[in-house]
């Protein structure tokens, strides 16, 4: 399928896909405007001090990376959660709250985020302050200034401890020389024995010098501090409008646009001259638009509104099959269609008046032996037609045509109808009565069975010039198409066209535009009337409504 006829697909539906965008867009933006608007804001913590440490060490990092994705877990648990609600006197339930907290930890740092969203702007900020000081009620982190002092006496205790361990350390190096110097082993017993508690002490004041550095470094690590308190959000983050409608709207252009392609490769009817070519190898000979009206008289356009736009389209049809059969005069047409109600009987009774209007003397036959319908729609009687003819062997079949209100149209009906159709019109018979009606006019016309149907076309128009199949807008399926033209050419049926029936006007301006601005001026600047070429008879000057009468 080329590029335009996406485009034409597209073009077609286009109200359909005006209106699936429209319904999504208007019910997005309903429901956006009905929604509760949301709110959301967040508390940012640090974990451990390493920003305050000029040197931290890896272990420090990690640990603090670590616990604050402990920290985040715990955020969203139970305790902090029911803290906050009775820290804030709120009446709601930790589990509903649990669902709107999100707490992230910011990739390769100690910061902790926590997020909390609300109808209200004012308990969101709330919320998530109170979440965070509910962390750090859980964590080691004193209050500030017991902090503070705990840290000025453990220094204190720290330098004394230090002071000790350096005095300790020159006492011993004294007692040391004094044992070298030393003579008698009294003296040197005492010495050794001083040293022994002197080493005793400051092995003591180290290792408690060790745990007050741990402990101060520990409480560094595993301190929780807000950096950043939450804001008041001026505007809901939620909903969207802008974007739930533009989304809405893409959303319903891309399932119309899919619900158009999916109907379109389910529906395998005929719809232009191109399905035509591409399915049966035919040519378009003809696009008719619908006729309105009723009754069967009232589709009889050519005959009772000569002037009517679609009378033109059959002038149309008239001059391309002319031209279709340039090297066989046609003086015998048979036209049927694959299946029932595709307009084959009003094609070729209205082809019949337009071609008595251009001075061809035309005989209509009914050939439908099954469901006859000519003379309903020309108002004659079906009492006496081709059946009668052909059973009773009637020499003058010219006598029984009936007149129509154009003078050079005669009506044959059906007559009765047989119970073996396909034989009657295969017989010899058959071939007689057409031979003879071919000589009382210029062209004669056969209405014929559906061709899918039964065999009665097949059989009549291999003894006919040819055959002319009609299609129907939207109603004929491919498959059908394609089967009746394989079983007309299986018995070298001769097949001029195809007449696309039921256009609508969008569908088929183009076409029309087409034959009218170019084949049926090309028969104007010829000056003469379709039916020169037609009969190989007449050569009348060109059929001008206006002047129908005359030129009759």
């Amino acid at each position: 399928m080329e590029l335009r006829q996406y485009l034409e697909i597209v073009r077609k539906w286009l109200w359909l896909v005006v209106l699936a965008v429209g319904i999504a867009a208007g019910a997005s933006l309903v429901a956006s405007l009905m929604a509760t608007p949301l709110y959301t804001t967040k508390t940012t913590l640090m974990v451990g001090r390493v920003t305050q440490n000029p040197d931290p060490s890896s272990m420090e990092i990690n640990t603090g990376q670590q616990l604050a994705a402990t920290y985040a877990q715990l955020s969203v648990r139970e305790p902090v959660l029911k803290g906050a609600i009775d820290s804030l006197g709120l009446n709601i339930n930790w589990e509903s709250l649990r669902n709107r907290v999100r707490a992230n930890v910011i990739p390769q740092t100690h910061l902790l985020e926590i997020n909390v969203i609300d109808s209200d702007p004012y308990r969101a900020k709330l919320l998530a302050d109170a979440i965070a000081q509910q962390l750090i009620l859980q964590s080691p982190t004193m209050d500030e200034s017991i902090t503070q002092e705990q840290l000025a006496f453990t220094r204190q205790l720290m330098d004394e401890l230090q002071r000790k361990i350096e005095d300790a350390q020159q006492e011993s190096i004294l007692l040391n020389q004094e044992l070298d110097a030393a003579n008698s082993a009294r003296a040197i017993q005492d010495l050794q024995n001083q040293i022994n508690v002197l080493e005793t002490k400051m092995n003591n004041w180290q290792n408690t010098y060790s745990q007050l550095l741990a402990s101060l470094q520990g409480g560094n690590v595993n301190a929780l501090s807000v950096i950043e308190e939450a804001s008041i959000p001026r505007r809901p983050f939620s909903p969207d409008v802008v974007m739930n409608v533009a989304l809405a709207a893409v959303i319903g252009l891309l399932l119309a646009v899919g619900g158009i392609f999916l109907i379109e490769y389910l529906d395998d009817t005929i719809k232009s001259p191109e399905d035509i070519n591409r399915t049966t190898g035919l040519s378009t000979l003809g696009t008719i638009s619908r006729i309105e009206g009723q009754e069967y008289p009232e589709k009889l356009v050519a005959l009772h509104h000569p002037l009517h736009p679609v009378v033109e389209t059959y002038r149309v049809l008239r001059t391309n099959l002319q031209f279709s059969s340039l090297d066989k005069p046609l003086n015998t047409l048979a036209v049927t269609s694959p299946g029932p109600s595709e307009g084959k009987s009003l094609t070729i009774s209205n082809l019949a008046v337009v071609m008595a209007h251009s001075g061809l003397r035309v005989i209509l036959v009914d050939a439908d032996l099954r469901r006859p319908t000519l003379h309903k729609i020309f108002g004659v009687s079906n009492h006496y037609g081709i059946t009668d003819i052909i059973l009773h062997g009637d020499t003058s079949p010219e006598e029984k045509l009936q007149n129509t209100e154009h003078e050079l149209l005669r009506v044959l009906p059906s007559g009765v109808l047989p119970p073996n159709p396909a034989e009657l019109l295969g017989s010899d018979r058959m071939r007689e009565t057409i031979y003879y009606l071919t000589g009382c006019a210029d062209i004669v016309l056969f209405d014929t069975p559906p061709a899918l149907l039964f065999a009665d076309p097949a059989i009549l128009g291999i003894h006919l010039d040819g055959v002319l199949l009609v299609n129907d807008f939207g109603g004929t399926r491919r498959s059908d198409a394609r089967k009746a033209v394989e079983n007309l050419r299986r018995v070298k049926v001769n097949i001029l066209g195809v007449v696309l029936n039921n256009v609508p006007p969008s569908a088929g301006g183009s076409y029309y535009n087409y034959y009218y601005g170019e084949e049926s001026g090309k028969e104007q600047r010829n000056g003469y009337k379709a039916g020169t070429l037609l009969g190989h008879r007449l050569r009348l000057p060109i059929f001008n409504p206006t002047t129908e009468k005359r030129d009759r």
